[in-house]
């Protein structure tokens, strides 16, 4: 069948263009919900997928993990443009891997109904991150190939309502998709975004005899690559994608980081008690209000009186970030200090983020597409994309490098090494030999196995520890059952060593935990080898709040009906009428950045590309490519 392959003489809206947007809304909904659960189940349902309970993940390695999946997406845009502009064309590869991509949520979805589930998420996530990745260059560039020169100046506009649609499909999916894990399960909740995903491909299928298809250029595209005008635009947007990445650096922390922040926050809102991966949501909300408010009202005041060119508009945007994160790192600071602030103050760092979005996301996007030659267009849309890489990837770093080592886990590791081939078939105890290499002594670690999977952890200086620790539980219920500052409990643990007659250390880390800890064998803070108790308060309930919705779900969680299954309950370490206080014992693996120190880092990082932005902004002269 032959398809036409270039922009028909039109003045209104190309007639494929509706199956794009309708496309793109289902496939956003799809990524977005599937995204929005991914740190919340990487924390605290993976380690329960295979029939036992156990070792969760900590934040950190669940942040680096997120954002090496979204360096992956954002990074597999490159073979998508050289598939589609050299051998295949946009259409038919926005086909071929949309199909991979729905293969990837089916595979998520089947995670713990057997097999080892950390390779279904493996083997998933890989999938997803090369369908989506895949098509995104491809997408984008298919939208501004359905124009001509006669209405060409509607190409703002439709890259404009090509983002609401993205954030549509965001906005469902990250409201549905916590609440489908929270009382359904990960089957459900990684199911639905597969089906929506199945969705999405047949309505861009649909869709195949309206499009403009413009055809490959084979060997061509190499030749306006290392054209004049080619090296030209790649040299050019180069040092702008890269003061981007920044951006996404801070941006898609919102699905990793600010996630935990929201979990230590109090999340009444407008009368409704969200869960933490839901707030994401309200960055759609603040979407659908900015795209008309900046390009229909503010946009068009100040042009009045300032010119804003695209460049200028991503410039101020920068600033934007720098005002969100800052106010971010305060909340952070609020917490450590052991208060329990409301979600709306992260509500208005989203409103001040999204604010930045809207001004370097969007415009930097079609900014992408003006600028590039014809038969590059898909590759240049990759410099858009290979910015959010880059930013996650640098996310992805920071967090492996504050990450302390975990003693106990590498001689686990070395251990296993040396065991029978069916040594999963039975339940384990080893004893590990410590600092010293040797067993037997006093800074031995004693770990439990079953079915192959690490569950209790037995540290040295147990009793010590658990002395210390009902110490800080009194003086909580003495103090209203509020955490005690640093100074109370140092002086009251004053008296109290560990075995290698070192003071133990005692950290606030939000309202509900705080970390007791030993400097362990070695005697020195924050290495593999410090040993200690993570003491988590856990409320008396208050009324019970009957919601609208409670109508829709079971009584119980499908964690709490999971974990019964597996033979799970609380083990507090003491109890009163009020509250109570559970403890877990941990080895190293603590981070060297944390709390507000971790997100003052990054606004100090933006702050400084939004300064050096600035030059980079005055110098670059634009020249624009359109398909006719």
């Amino acid at each position: 069948m032959s398809y036409r392959t270039s922009p028909a003489d039109l003045e209104g809206m190309p007639p494929g263009v509706p199956h794009i947007i309708g496309n793109e809304a289902a496939e956003r909904f799809s990524f977005y919900g599937m995204k929005a659960v991914l740190a919340v189940f990487m924390t605290q349902y993976l380690h329960l997928m295979d029939g036992t309970i156990g070792t969760p993940m900590n934040e950190a390695q669940a942040t680096e993990y997120v954002h090496l999946f979204n360096t992956a997406v954002y990074l597999t845009p490159f073979l998508g443009a050289f598939l589609a502009d050299i051998f295949l064309g946009k259409y038919r590869t926005i086909i071929w891997l949309s199909m991979v991509y729905c293969l990837g949520h089916l595979t998520l979805a089947f995670m713990g109904i057997f097999g080892a589930s950390p390779w279904w998420l493996m083997t998933g996530l890989a999938l997803i991150g090369l369908g989506s990745g895949g098509i995104k260059p491809c997408v984008s560039a298919h939208v501004g190939d359905q124009f001509g020169a006669r209405n060409a100046h509607l190409i703002p506009k439709i890259f404009n309502g090509f983002y609401f649609s993205v954030n549509l499909g965001a906005f469902v999916s990250m409201l549905l998709t916590p609440w489908l894990l929270e009382w359904y399960g990960p089957h459900l909740a990684f199911g639905v975004p597969g089906i929506l995903m199945a969705i999405a491909t047949l309505m861009f299928w649909m869709g195949r005899k309206r499009f403009i298809h413009v055809p490959p250029a084979g060997l061509k595209f190499f030749k306006e690559v290392f054209s004049r005008a080619g090296i030209s635009a790649l040299l050019k947007l180069l040092p702008l994608y890269l003061f981007v990445a920044i951006f996404w650096a801070l941006f898609d922390q919102t699905g990793s980081t600010w996630i935990f922040q929201s979990e230590d926050m109090d999340r009444n809102f407008l009368g409704f008690e969200w869960l933490p991966s839901q707030i994401q949501s309200l960055n759609s909300v603040f979407i659908f209000i900015f795209i008309p408010l900046f390009s229909y009202v503010l946009y068009p005041l100040i042009d009045r009186f300032w010119q804003l060119t695209p460049l200028r508009k991503i410039g101020v945007g920068f600033f934007f970030a720098v005002a969100s994160f800052a106010l971010i790192a305060i909340i952070q600071q609020w917490i450590d200090g052991g208060e329990r602030p409301n979600i709306s103050w992260q509500i208005v760092a989203f409103g001040l983020l999204t604010a930045a979005e809207v001004m370097i996301a969007i415009v930097s996007l079609e900014f992408a597409y003006t600028q590039a030659p014809k038969t590059m267009k898909s590759l240049l849309m990759c410099y858009f994309l290979g910015a959010v890489a880059i930013g996650n990837l640098l996310v992805a770093v920071v967090n492996h490098r504050i990450q302390t080592p975990n003693a106990a886990s590498q001689q686990l590791a070395s251990a296993i090494e040396k065991l029978p081939d069916d040594w999963k078939n039975d339940p384990r105890t080893i004893i590990l030999p410590g600092y010293d290499q040797i067993t037997g002594t006093e800074d031995d670690f004693v770990q439990r196995l079953s079915k192959g999977i690490p569950t209790r952890l037995e540290i040295p200086a147990r009793k010590t520890l658990d002395q210390a620790a009902t110490i800080i539980e009194n003086l909580t219920r003495s103090n209203g059952e509020i955490f005690p500052d640093e100074a109370s409990v140092n002086a009251a643990l004053a008296s109290i060593r560990d075995p290698w007659n070192q003071p133990l250390r005692y950290q606030i880390l939000t309202s509900r935990r705080v970390r007791l800890s030993s400097d362990g064998p070695d005697q020195t803070p924050n290495t593999q080898w410090d040993i200690g108790l993570l003491i988590d308060l856990t409320p008396a309930p208050g009324p019970a709040k009957i919601s609208w919705s409670d109508r829709f779900h079971p009584a119980e969680t499908w964690l709490q009906r999971h974990q019964s299954q597996l033979g799970e309950t609380p083990k507090p370490v003491s109890q009163s009428s009020a509250a109570s206080f559970s403890s877990t014992p941990f080895s190293g693996g603590q981070n060297l950045l944390h709390g507000a120190a971790y997100f003052r880092f990054f606004t100090w990082l933006m702050l400084a590309t939004a300064i050096a932005y600035i030059p980079f902004a005055l110098l670059y002269r634009p020249k624009t490519y359109l398909q006719d």
